[in-house]
C-alpha cells in the first residue's frame, strides 16, 4: 500500500496581497536556493515537494514515519484553482492552505474562501502570514515557528497571540473551532493556525510538517491511486501557444497519461475526443537557458500538471475532467457530459442570467444564489452574448432582468445590446460581492417602486372656508380657504362634513398665481365647480378632500405612523365621516 500513496494536491487560497504567491516562493525558493537541480519538479500550474526536501527544511521538527511521497502544491491564483478544480464532484484539492495577513485579519476573499472550503469538507490549516511586521519582532529566517517563537520579547509574543485570537474568534463565528498549531491536539477536530512569514521563512518547516502530517492522517485511504490504468484530470486552463495550437494545462489526479492516448474532453457542446500528440512538462530551472519552454515527455502519472497538446481542442472548457478512453468513447463523454449538465440550468420561469467562466465557478454562484433564495432563469458557461442580452429582455419583472457574470467579459455586440438596453450587469471577481451588489440594487428598486406608488396616493385633506371671503358664488365658486391639516391639490372632489360630495377643485392661488397644491397652515384662493355660495357651502364651512377606499386604507395602514399630527388628525376625522354608514369602509 505504502507505495501507492500519490502525491497530495495542496491548495493556496485567501486575499488578494496577503501574501499567496510570496508563500509559494518561499516554499519553492527556500528548496531550490540549494542549487540541486531536478529536485523540485515544476509541474504545469504546480510545484512538487518532494519527501527528501521537506524533510531537510524541516530538521530538528521533523518527526515520525510518513509514507506520503511529498507535496503538489497547486499555483494558480487562490479561489479560482479551487473551485475550478473539481473531482469526484467534489474538489480536487485534498488539503487546502489559507493565508491571512495577521495584521490585516479576514477580508471578502478570506471568508468566501472558507465558504467553499466548509462546502467541499476540505481539510484545511491557515498560514497567519507576515508575523514579520508585528512590532518588537525578532526575525529568525527560515527558522521553524517552534524554535523562535520563545526567543522573542514577551511584548512581541502577546502581539503575536492577540492577532491569532482575532483570527480563532472570526473562525469560531463561521463554527469553525481553531488555535494557534502548537496547542492543537487534534487537527481532525480543531483547525491549526501557524504563524509564518513568506519574506523571512520563519515557520515554513512547520507548515510543510503540519500538511504532511494532514495528508498521513486524513488522506491515507484516499490517495492511493493506480500507478497504471487511464487517467482522469481536470482542466486548469484552455490555452494558445505559439506552435502548438490551442493546450490545455490539466492536473492528473488519477492514473496516467501517454503520448498517443485518445482521451475525452468536455465542451459547451458534445465532449471533444482526440489524440494526445504531446505531453509537456516546464524545463527545469537549471535548464532555462534553452529556447523552448517547455521539454516533452512520453508518459506522465498522477499527481501532477502536464500540457496537452492535442488537435481539435478550441472548443475544451475549463473546469472540465478529462479521461483517457480505452474502450467505448461514448460512454465516457456522456459522464462528462452529464457533469456539465447537472451545473448549467435553463428554466423557464422568471429569474435572473448567470454566466460564469468555468464550471466550478459557476456551481459555487448557483449554490450562493439558491442560499439566497434568488431564482435562476439560465446559467451558463463562457463570456456575456449577444443571445444572453436578448433572453434577459423577454423577463416581465424588472428585478429580474439582470445578468449576473463572474470572471467574464461582454462581447462587443452584446456590450451595443446592453447600451440600448434597461438590462441591468453586475460582474465582480468575488462572487458574493456579485450578490451582494444585486441584493443592494433590489432594495433600491423597491423603495423607488414604493416611493412612486406613495407620491400617486391620494392623501387626506383639510380646508375651512374664511369669512368674508367669497370672490364668486358659483361656476365654480371662488373663496378664499384656509389649509387646516393634510394637503389639498387640484382635480379632487370636495367632501362635506355630512359625508356628501359638493364638487371638485378646479384650480388653486396663491398671491394670482396658479399652483397645484397646498400644504397645512396655507391661506388660498380655490375655485370649486360645482356649489354655489349660501347653497351648498358656506363661509365657515370645513370640507374635506373625498379619498378614495383603496387609497385611504393604505394612508390609514401604511403612512399614518410617518404623518404630521395635523394630518393624522385629518385622516381620523375623514375616516369618522366615512365609516358612520359603512363600518368597515377602508378596512
Amino acid at each position: 500500500m505504502g507505495e501507492n500513496l500519490r502525491t497530495p494536491i495542496v491548495c493556496v487560497m485567501g486575499h488578494v496581497d496577503h501574501g499567496k504567491t510570496s508563500l509559494l516562493d518561499k516554499i519553492r525558493g527556500t528548496t531550490i536556493a540549494e542549487r540541486e537541480a531536478g529536485l523540485i519538479t515544476q509541474h504545469i500550474g504546480a510545484t512538487e515537494v518532494p519527501l527528501e526536501i521537506i524533510k531537510r527544511v524541516c530538521g530538528p521538527i521533523f518527526k515520525g514515519d510518513t509514507k506520503v511521497p511529498g507535496l503538489l502544491f497547486i499555483d494558480t491564483p487562490g479561489h479560482r484553482a479551487f473551485t475550478t478544480l473539481r473531482a469526484r464532484g467534489g474538489a480536487l484539492a485534498d488539503l487546502a492552505v489559507l493565508v491571512v495577513d495577521v495584521n490585516e485579519g479576514f477580508q471578502p476573499q478570506t471568508l468566501e474562501a472558507v465558504e467553499i472550503l466548509k462546502r467541499f469538507k476540505t481539510p484545511f490549516i491557515v498560514a497567519g502570514n507576515k508575523i514579520d511586521k508585528i512590532p518588537g519582532w525578532n526575525p529568525q529566517p527560515g527558522k521553524p515557528f517552534i524554535l523562535s517563537f520563545p526567543q522573542q520579547t514577551g511584548f512581541a509574543q502577546t502581539g503575536l497571540d492577540e492577532k491569532i485570537y482575532v483570527i480563532i474568534g472570526k473562525l469560531y463565528e463561521m463554527g469553525l473551532s481553531s488555535d494557534r498549531y502548537d496547542r492543537v491536539r487534534d487537527f481532525q477536530r480543531n483547525i491549526g493556525i501557524l504563524p509564518v512569514s513568506a519574506k523571512t521563512g520563519e515557520g515554513i518547516p512547520d507548515l510543510l510538517m503540519i500538511l504532511m502530517g494532514l495528508a498521513q492522517k486524513f488522506l491515507e485511504k484516499d490517495l492511493e491511486y493506480r500507478a497504471v490504468g487511464p487517467g482522469v484530470g481536470t482542466v486548469l486552463e484552455v490555452k494558445e501557444e505559439t506552435g502548438l495550437g490551442t493546450t490545455l494545462d490539466v492536473i492528473l489526479y488519477d492514473g496516467e497519461l501517454n503520448v498517443g492516448d485518445t482521451i475525452v474532453v468536455g465542451s459547451r457542446g458534445d465532449p471533444i475526443s482526440t489524440k494526445i500528440r504531446a505531453l509537456l512538462k516546464p524545463r527545469p530551472l537549471s535548464e532555462m537557458r534553452s529556447e523552448e519552454k517547455f521539454k516533452q515527455v512520453k508518459r506522465v502519472v498522477a499527481a501532477s500538471g502536464i500540457k496537452i497538446a492535442a488537435p481539435s481542442l478550441e472548443g475544451a472548457l475549463a473546469g472540465s475532467q478529462i479521461r483517457v478512453a480505452t474502450g467505448n468513447i461514448d460512454e465516457v463523454g456522456a459522464a462528462i457530459r452529464s457533469e456539465i449538465d447537472s451545473v448549467r440550468i435553463e428554466t423557464e420561469s422568471n429569474g435572473v442570467l448567470i454566466k460564469s467562466d468555468t464550471i466550478g465557478s459557476l456551481e459555487a454562484l448557483v449554490n450562493e444564489l439558491k442560499k439566497e433564495n434568488i431564482p435562476i432563469r439560465k446559467a451558463d458557461i463562457g463570456d456575456i452574448s449577444k443571445r444572453d442580452v436578448a433572453e434577459v429582455k423577454t423577463i416581465k419583472d424588472p428585478l429580474f432582468a439582470v445578468i449576473l457574470g463572474f470572471e467574464v467579459d461582454v462581447l462587443p455586440d452584446a456590450k451595443e445590446e446592453l447600451s440600448d438596453s434597461d438590462i441591468k450587469l453586475f460582474t465582480n471577481n468575488v462572487i458574493y460581492r456579485i450578490i451582494e451588489d444585486y441584493k443592494k440594487w433590489v432594495a433600491e428598486q423597491k423603495q423607488l417602486l414604493e416611493k412612486k406608488r406613495y407620491e400617486t396616493i391620494i392623501k387626506p385633506g383639510r380646508f375651512i372656508i374664511m369669512p368674508d371671503c367669497t370672490f364668486r358664488q358659483s361656476k365654480p365658486a371662488v373663496v378664499g380657504v384656509r389649509v387646516l391639516g393634510g394637503i389639498i391639490k387640484t382635480n379632487l372632489e370636495v367632501m362635506k362634513e355630512d359625508g356628501t360630495i359638493v364638487g371638485i377643485i378646479k384650480g388653486i392661488q396663491e398671491n394670482n398665481e396658479n399652483i397645484s397644491e397646498a400644504k397645512t397652515g396655507k391661506e388660498v384662493a380655490m375655485a370649486i365647480d360645482g356649489p354655489i355660495v349660501g347653497r351648498q357651502i358656506k363661509e365657515g364651512d370645513t370640507l374635506y378632500i373625498d379619498i378614495p377606499e383603496k387609497h385611504a386604507k393604505i394612508a390609514e395602514q401604511e403612512l399614518f405612523e410617518a404623518m404630521k399630527i395635523e394630518d393624522k388628525e385629518t385622516l381620523i376625522a375623514f375616516m369618522e365621516i366615512k365609516r358612520r354608514g359603512t363600518p368597515f369602509w377602508g378596512k
